[in-house]
């Protein structure tokens, strides 16, 4: 038995594919160690995180389709088959889930009006141009991104991609408003007071505490226990075929941004958890999203994405084997053939739906903020506010305008025009405006 830890080169996997080396005794991580990626602990043990890893997921990924009306079982399993393609591109080299993307949610929200198949040719046509990119970041590298996509672009586009939804949020609080209370109240309860790995589910109990008082109160569906009581146990996940109309592959273009960070972060979070060299993992990374997303929308399902849920369980455990993953993709492949399991999730009612996207939208718009933290995004330089303003205010009111027979709402506005403006106004800035008399070092200051 090979019980070899820790004495491998940073970023250098050892074995065979699917040969993980056992971590020490595979019972104990020593302190100060972590179980890497391609390490495991004993299969009993990693059977465990691994279902974990799918409880972490649960509330995110199922939370998608009860909000857009996919399929639950359908998004799923290509959840499922999509960790093990984003495993197999990257080599078993970054541990990570893909579920639902709560990026979609606006677009396929803004979107239900031109039918399901649009909405899925949307979703393919966004995997398809995540491969691209990743193909392009895998040969060139990370400068590409960043020349084509500073903070402070994107930045913009996460938050106005979350904040454009919070009409949705207020219309279903406003259908059951005791029922959306009690729902946001816990969970911004559990969120904030939970801790662990409690702490890190608090949308999904509170969804759980919500759903509960909506039955106990009257407010769910009067046929909601026979829609549960006839759905078999056992059948196969509903399949769908995509339609290609050019005003949703637009609105759900923007998404590819969201995406980008979220995988480009992934992969700099496990790396530095890890402490493992993945620099050449993006490129990868991003192929691999965009082929679950692409496989999704084919059959029906909805685009996915790398979790941070799954992140913060690697924290706290300190496993970071790609093997739990396989055992998380496997569980929800195997639940995705229960029509049962999607019939209960379908049954949740509008203002628990409401009040939990109440607190949702409202992080999703944050993360843009974040990442303008993070990356010390200076917004007192008039480039960078005047982008921002422009965009946030588009996406948050919905501008919609039509071009000839195409109708375009704020997400797709908001984000091409900062793309297209923002290199516009910066060359003004620095060749016409206060930049051309800055010294580099006082311009490096202002941007």
């Amino acid at each position: 038995m090979n019980t070899q830890t820790d004495c491998a080169p940073a970023g250098s996997p050892r074995g065979s594919f699917f040969g993980w080396t056992l971590h020490g005794d595979g019972k104990n991580i020593r302190p100060g160690a972590v179980v890497a990626p391609e390490e495991r602990l004993t299969w009993p043990r990693t059977v465990g995180i691994g279902m974990q890893h799918v409880i972490a997921m649960f509330g995110a990924t199922l939370l998608v389709p009860a909000l857009t009306g996919f399929p639950v079982n359908t998004t799923l399993l290509f959840s499922g088959i999509g960790t093990i393609l984003f495993l197999l591109i990257t080599r078993n080299r970054v541990p990570s889930y893909l579920g639902s993307s709560f990026a979609f949610i606006a677009p396929l929200t803004a979107t239900q009006a031109e039918g399901f198949p649009a909405q899925l040719g949307g979703v393919l046509v966004a995997g398809l141009v995540l491969i691209l990119v990743g193909v392009l970041v895998k040969s060139a590298g990370r400068r590409v991104l960043d020349a084509v996509m500073p903070p402070a672009v994107t930045g913009a586009i996460v938050a106005l991609i979350g904040l454009n939804l919070a009409p949705a949020a207020t219309s279903n609080f406003a259908e059951q408003p005791l029922v959306a209370a009690v729902t946001m109240c816990a969970v911004l309860v559990v969120t904030v007071a939970g801790r662990g790995m409690i702490g890190r589910l608090g949308i999904l109990i509170g969804v759980v505490i919500g759903w509960g008082f909506a039955v106990l109160t009257g407010n769910i569906a009067g046929d909601a226990g026979d829609v549960i009581g006839d759905a078999a146990w056992f059948g196969l996940p509903e399949f769908h075929t995509p339609e290609f109309h050019a005003s949703a592959i637009l609105l759900t273009l923007p998404v590819v941004v969201v995406l980008i960070a979220e995988n480009v972060g992934h992969v700099k979070a496990v790396a530095g958890m890890t402490k493992r060299n993945l620099d050449d993992q993006a490129g990868p990374a991003l192929i691999g999203d965009g082929l679950a997303t692409t496989l999704a929308g084919g059959f029906g399902g909805s685009g996915t994405t790398t979790y941070a849920e799954n992140i913060g369980v690697m924290a706290a455990t300190k496993v970071y084997s790609t093997a739990a993953y396989w055992v998380a993709a496997a569980t929800a492949m195997i639940l995705a053939f229960v029509p049962k399991f999607g019939a209960v999730i379908n049954t949740i009612p509008a203002g628990v739906l409401g009040g939990a996207t109440m607190v949702l939208y409202g992080m999703i718009g944050l993360l843009g903020i974040r990442i303008w933290q993070d990356n010390n995004v200076n917004l007192t330089n008039p480039v960078n506010l005047s982008a921002a303003a422009v965009a946030l205010t588009a996406g948050i009111g919905n501008l919609t305008l039509q071009i000839g027979s195409l109708e375009l709402e704020g997400i797709a506005w908001g984000s091409v025009g900062i793309i297209v403006g923002y290199p516009i106004l910066r060359w003004l800035f620095e060749n016409i405006g206060e930049g051309r008399d800055l010294s580099v070092r006082d311009y490096h200051l202002k941007s």
